[in-house]
Parts: structure tokens; C-alpha cells; sequence
């Protein structure tokens, strides 16, 4: 069963509870069984985190959105580019997502629970933050007010504005990007600490790591992406510092 089935069939909200939950909670309670028979079966990780992982994406990336009551051709888009939706479950990821924005609830409460459930994994809830970068550029560029709303959900996290600078600049793209900031190391630091910050980061973000903490495999092409944004930039470095 993919992510999409386990999160749309009804039972999710049982199993996360919370404000999550409460999004898609109404569903019929005898699925509950069946669903988390259905989860555990072939699957990587904790089935409960990656289920609260799908869901704050959804409500997240709903709030994210412009409140124009529907939801838009490229914001579609941009969620099929974060993760796979299949033809069959489009039209009920576009109604749960249309249900999130036009909920009054802030986005606070949302980010309050799925940062409590990975408080021990900030790698994953980096690759949230990812996810909702992608969908901000779906119209090719971060405005303003998305970048103040996703530095406040990052704040929300735990992560510092350092971090965020770091997390903004992997998504900004390898030619806008400081290669510097990417890898969250200074410019004065030497070439062993700045190799010793890249294998660091290489072994939190590899995409067999996330999974194991609880990241969905539909999540994996963001993961992928990130990975090769933090690869791009040591490559960067090395050849400004003539490193072998």
C-alpha cells in the first residue's frame, strides 16, 4: 500500500491524533485495523512517523499556499514533484490539501506536532522543509511572505537561522547558491574541517538514512535532490580550493 492509501484511507487520523489527525480523521474507524495491518507490511521505518511526515507536508504546504479557496494546476504540480502521486490519488490529494487551506486553524499547531515527533530526527525535519521549498517554487521563485513563513516553520523546529540560511541556500539552486553556506561552514575553515562538514552531512541526508528515521520512499526524488545540492557545492569548493 503506498503512502497515499495508508493516509487516505480513513485510519490516519486515528493513529497520529492531534491536530494531523483531526485533517483527516473522518473517515470510517473499522479501516483502523486494516490499516495498520496494511502499514507495517513491506514497509521501512516507523509507519506512524512517516504517516504524520505525509500529512504535515499536505497541511504545511497547504497554509503555504495562496488563500485563494482552490487549488491551483502548479501547486498540483509542485506536490507531484515532491513526491509520487499516482493518477488514481490526485483527486483525493487535492481535496485533503484544499480542506487544509481552507481550514481556519493556523499553521502552527501542525508544525508543533510533526516537529514534536521528530525531535530526535531534524534531518527529516529538514527534508519537511524541502518538500515545502519545493512546493513555494512552484511558480519559479520563493516570494517574500513564503520565505518568512517557511524561516517561521523552521523556527518552529528547533533550527537556528543559521541552519535556515543553510537549508534555504540548498534550494536555491547550485548557480545562486554560496557553496559555503550549503555545507554550513565558514570560509576561513580549513580544508579537513570543511571535508569532515561534508561527509557529515552526506551520511544525515543519504536517503536510506531518512527512510530508516521515518521519511516516506514517496519522499525520495526531494531527498535525491538535496543529496546532489550538498555534492554540488563541495564539488564547488573543492575545485575554487584546488582540493583533490
Amino acid at each position: 500500500m503506498s503512502i497515499w492509501g495508508k493516509v487516505l484511507g480513513g485510519a490516519a487520523g486515528f493513529m497520529i491524533g492531534g491536530p494531523l489527525g483531526a485533517l483527516v480523521g473522518a473517515g470510517a474507524g473499522h479501516l483502523y485495523d486494516k490499516a495498520r495491518q496494511g502499514a507495517s507490511e513491506g514497509v521501512a521505518g516507523d509507519p506512524t512517523k512517516q504517516i504524520g511526515f505525509t500529512i504535515a507536508v499536505i497541511a504545511l504546504g497547504a497554509k503555504l499556499a495562496k488563500a485563494d479557496g482552490v487549488v491551483t494546476p502548479d501547486e498540483i504540480r509542485a506536490f507531484r514533484r515532491v513526491f509520487k502521486v499516482s493518477p488514481e490519488e490526485s483527486q483525493n490529494v487535492a481535496r485533503v490539501f484544499n480542506q487544509a487551506r481552507k481550514s481556519t486553524a493556523g499553521y502552527e499547531p501542525y508544525a508543533k506536532q510533526v516537529g514534536g515527533m521528530f525531535k530526535d530526527n531534524p534531518a527529516v525535519l529538514e527534508e519537511l522543509l524541502n518538500c515545502l521549498f519545493h512546493i513555494a517554487l512552484a511558480d519559479g521563485e520563493v516570494h517574500e511572505d513564503e520565505l518568512i513563513y517557511l524561516q517561521n516553520v523552521a523556527a518552529i523546529f528547533g533550527f537556528s537561522e543559521t541552519d535556515f540560511a543553510r537549508i534555504r541556500e540548498q534550494n536555491m539552486g547550485p548557480d545562486k547558491a554560496d557553496p559555503y553556506t550549503v555545507l554550513g561552514v565558514r570560509h576561513d575553515m580549513d580544508d579537513a574541517a570543511i571535508k569532515s562538514a561534508y561527509r557529515k552531512l552526506v551520511r544525515e541526508n543519504h536517503p536510506d538514512s531518512l527512510i530508516a528515521q521515518g521519511m516516506p520512499e514517496e519522499f525520495i526524488e526531494v531527498a535525491n535532490d538535496k543529496l546532489a545540492a550538498i555534492n554540488a557545492a563541495y564539488d564547488k569548493i573543492c575545485a575554487q580550493r584546488g582540493i583533490k
